[in-house]
């Protein structure tokens, strides 16, 4: 029977969240307990070299799906291949509430890849269903895609997995000059003021930035450690001037508890390492005072795009200072942006206008009899 899925009214049951203990993250039900199967997962997770963040982004979407899964009262060991369709469906076509138009095609795909990952653990442990119910990518051969690779070569896009979603072109958005200069002198606080001078000088990822200690801060050299997402890989960031006196300022401003290490604190009390949602929250209320839409990640693009447009810099150092495994990934701020390339097509249809226009010098018809003239020019043969 089929489901009407827009018609679902998913519940906000059960929750992420952490613990001390190892693994760390825990999904809980709508009864306020793990769920230990989850939690062996994460346990294998982190075995495998898994981020406590990763963990936690498994987590969320792990939620999406138990919460699906509870409204349409089947149990996470009877889900099959329909039950994830129409799970795609939903993400696709409702999302959640208050957002309309679904979740992006990157979070479904996450989401169907976090769920693939779940079950191929659960079959080695020999719990839930013998088939997977998210399906692999196959080749048109019928074979795995990608199963017998030579390494010599390079990959070659193949067909996409059954559900997953077309992603749109990447193209990323930074904030002009102007833009940014309004932005900035919307902030509240010396913080918010060190924390945005910090993003576009540095180019480091919200979580890195606002995972600092004061240890990892040295003004003397101009440099601030951050742990690579990932890795967790220690790589020690050149930032600007401004930046470190922004920080300055912040720092005489602030009561910081004994024996409290995180660079970034909450104004409020209690006070409190600052968190990501913290820190959003902090650039909405920006946002909605100029009527913008600017992300913690566009602070990042921002700050590449600047590095890329300096001619004294290589694409290699832009890569280093981002973190990016590969360069092809830098290769995306190489791009020519829609504003500047319609600005320099504008100006050059005004310069055909603007130009004077010149007569075609004259022939020097010396030395050429005027029936040649003729007859070269289009002429009648004498």
């Amino acid at each position: 029977m089929e489901r009407d899925v827009t018609a679902l009214v998913v519940p906000t049951i059960g929750a992420v969240a952490s613990i001390d203990a190892a693994p760390g993250t825990v999904l809980l039900d709508a009864t306020g307990e793990p769920v230990e199967e989850v939690s062996e997962f994460f346990a294998t997770m982190v075995a495998c070299g898994a981020s406590f963040s990763s963990l936690r982004s498994y987590g969320l979407a792990l939620l999406r799906w138990w919460r699906f899964l509870a409204v349409i009262e089947v149990p996470w060991q009877r889900a099959g291949r329909i039950e994830a369709r129409d799970f795609v469906l939903w993400m696709r076509l409702v999302g959640p509430a208050g957002r309309p138009g679904g979740y992006a095609p990157a979070t479904i795909n996450h989401a169907l890849a976090v769920v693939k990952m779940f079950y191929a653990d659960r079959t080695r442990a020999g719990d839930g269903p013998l088939v997977n119910p998210v399906p692999d990518a196959v080749h048109r051969a019928g074979r795995r895609s990608q199963a017998h690779h030579n390494p010599m070569q390079p990959f070659a896009p193949g067909p996409r997995a059954p559900l997953r979603q077309k992603m749109p072109e990447r193209i990323p958005r930074h904030l002009p000059d102007g833009l940014f200069d309004e932005l900035f002198a919307t902030l509240r606080s010396d913080r918010d003021r060190a924390l945005l001078a910090f993003y576009v000088s540095t180019g480091a990822r919200a979580s890195e930035l606002l995972g600092v200690t004061v240890d990892l801060v040295n003004p003397g050299d101009q440099r601030i450690g951050v742990r690579r997402k990932g890795s967790g890989r220690l790589q020690w960031l050149p930032a600007s001037a401004d930046a470190f006196v922004w920080l300055r300022l912040y720092e005489q401003q602030t009561e910081r508890p004994a024996g409290e290490q995180a660079l970034w604190l909450t104004r409020r009390r209690p006070v409190r390492p600052l968190t990501y949602s913290a820190a959003r929250r902090m650039l909405q209320r920006a946002n909605e005072s100029l009527g913008t839409a600017w992300t913690l990640h566009d602070l990042r693009h921002t700050a590449a795009q600047r590095m890329v447009d300096d001619p004294a810099m290589s694409l290699t150092d832009v890569q280093w200072v981002l973190g990016h495994a590969h360069i092809t990934t830098t290769q995306l701020y190489l791009r020519p942006r829609e504003e500047e390339v319609v600005a320099r097509v504008l100006a050059h249809h005004r310069d055909r206008v603007e130009r004077p226009s010149t007569p075609p010098p004259p022939v020097d018809t010396a030395g050429y009899s005027a029936e040649v003239l003729a007859v070269l020019f289009g002429g009648t043969r004498p």
